[in-house]
């Protein structure tokens, strides 16, 4: 024990002195807007509560509301005990808002996203030798990359696509037309984490069918947030209801709780059932989260100004940031990664903006290339115009004091 003590003792002063050690800022209170945080009320540019969901009136009185009619938890995974008809419906209305044919939930999109590759590559499906390709874009998510790791080298070959670059994934695909894989699957995620930027979705679906590829998709970031009326990136780019795999989660925009889900046609659902670990293993989830998971559906499917105020939102700060002097990444996602370069100055300008009343966080290397580093604001609906403006000027004065100002 000493000697694992001594080891862990020296990695985060390894950690430290790099610049990549994490620490946590807690919150005296709800996720909103403005929070508060040591005593004082902080304009929040860090959470994913992109539709202001978190906290919303409507969602809380569902979540109290699904404790009162079918208790705190369910002590039991869904296939001996655990499947009560609230999960049932909340798959329904999933589906429905996404087009399609069918939804299983999870324990969070990490597990959804974990469960979905194992699951289909890791099974002979009455082959009795086979062997599968992935194709993942090089900026994907962590919980794709590690869904993928958990694939068997002897079943499954990895490869990795340049960024969002659709003629790097065709040559690929067209080199590997005679090698007699079983499986073809297109993995990317719809939105971007750290760049803010959309998969090319539409240019994707018609490569996929011409190769006979899976077309998996990882929404997170984009459903409740792109596309007229908040349906994904799918929608944002013209092809909702088309995507083969959609994965996502219902701890962002949607209430920004817990719990994810894949969602496609009824025969691959009721295979996951079957085969997926971290379904047949994980307890399902609790009917607090059900019932607000569902409120916050039932709100995005009957008030589009939710969607639209987070437009505007964004649009306001992506103008007025650069107005200040900031490098920002192009795009109108509610991510704004603002360019610092440096991962020192990024962690100091972290730290002085939280004294100024904004909370948002540095982002480099790993996380992000070297000479990268950036602080990724992410704007919500929740944000009122002069609570933007207040983080503005922040921003402004910090900026100026750091000279960081173009």
């Amino acid at each position: 024990m000493s000697e694992m003590i001594a080891l862990v003792s020296k990695e985060l002063q390894r950690l430290e002195e790099a610049n990549t050690f994490k620490y946590e800022v807690p919150l005296q209170g709800p996720q909103d807007g403005v929070v508060r945080v040591k005593g004082r009320k902080t304009v929040m540019l860090a959470s994913n509560n992109y539709d202001g969901l978190s906290n919303h009136p409507v969602v809380k009185k569902a979540a109290i509301e699904g404790i009162k009619k079918y208790g705190f938890g369910v002590a039991s995974v869904r296939f001996i005990c655990g499947t009560q008809d609230i999960h049932l419906q909340l798959e329904k209305k999933i589906s429905q808002f996404l087009g399609t044919e069918d939804t299983i939930l999870f324990s969070s999109c990490w597990a959804a996203n974990e469960a979905f590759f194992a699951s289909l590559t890791n099974e002979k499906m009455g082959v009795e030798s086979h062997r599968d390709v992935i194709y993942s874009d090089r900026l994907n998510h962590a919980s794709i990359i590690d869904g993928q790791r958990l694939c068997r080298a002897e079943n499954a070959d990895r490869k990795i696509y340049a960024h969002a670059d659709v003629d790097d994934l065709v040559r690929q695909l067209e080199g590997d037309r005679d090698k007699g894989y079983r499986l073809r699957i297109i993995a990317t995620d719809g939105v971007f984490s750290m760049e803010g930027d959309l998969a090319p979705l539409d240019k994707l679906v018609d490569v996929a069918r011409r190769f006979d590829a899976v077309l998996f998709v990882d929404d997170s970031h984009a459903v409740g947030v792109c596309g007229k009326t908040g349906r994904g990136t799918p929608e944002a780019k013209g092809v909702h209801g088309r995507i083969d795999v959609l994965t996502g989660t219902l701890g962002k925009a949607i209430g920004g709780a817990a719990g994810g889900y894949i969602s496609g046609k009824k025969e691959l659902v009721a295979y996951m059932r079957q085969k997926a670990r971290t379904y047949i293993f994980s307890n399902s989830l609790p009917p607090s989260i059900v019932f607000g998971a569902a409120a916050a559906f039932a709100l995005l499917a009957k008030d589009k100004s939710i969607v639209k105020r987070l437009n505007r939102n964004t649009a306001y700060f992506r103008k007025k940031i650069v107005e200040l002097g900031f490098t920002i990444l192009p795009g109108d996602h509610p991510i704004v990664p603002i360019m610092i370069g440096d991962a020192s100055l990024a962690q100091e300008m972290s730290n002085a903006l939280l004294k100024e009343g904004v909370y948002i966080r540095g982002l480099w290397y790993p996380v992000v290339p070297k000479g990268e580093a950036r602080l990724r604001a992410q704007i919500s609906a929740a944000l009122r115009l002069k609570d933007i403006d207040r983080a503005l000027a922040a921003f402004h004065k910090v900026g100026r004091r750091m000279n960081v100002l173009r």
